[in-house]
């Protein structure tokens, strides 16, 4: 019962945040400084996103494997090669790490 009223109180939540969208008005949204904030927003939360998943399991912080195929993906896209590249080279690397020292 417990997790169904979390996915529901989570979906009113996510409803209530869209229908905000449409509800602030044009101006706020318009302004440099809010321009600024909403284009920074998306790599902000997708970068906490890739560190929380990359970095910790469960409470702990871990260092393994998967933060060498991050270092790898890292490096390909400053060379900025192409995301298919970036995304098999990472993932080669995670797996032969954790080969090496599993």
């Amino acid at each position: 019962m417990r997790l169904w009223l979390t996915v529901i109180v989570a979906s009113l939540g996510c409803a209530a945040l869209k229908l905000a969208g449409f509800v602030v008005p044009l101006r706020l949204l318009e302004s440099a400084i809010a321009r600024r904030v909403l284009e920074a927003l998306p790599v902000a939360l997708l970068s906490a996103l890739v560190a929380v998943s990359t970095f910790a399991t469960g409470n702990h912080l871990l260092l393994d494997s998967r933060a060498a195929g991050l270092a790898v993906a890292l490096v390909l896209v400053a060379l900025r090669a192409p995301f298919l590249v970036v995304v098999v080279a990472a993932c080669a690397t995670a797996a032969g790490v954790h080969a090496l020292y599993r």
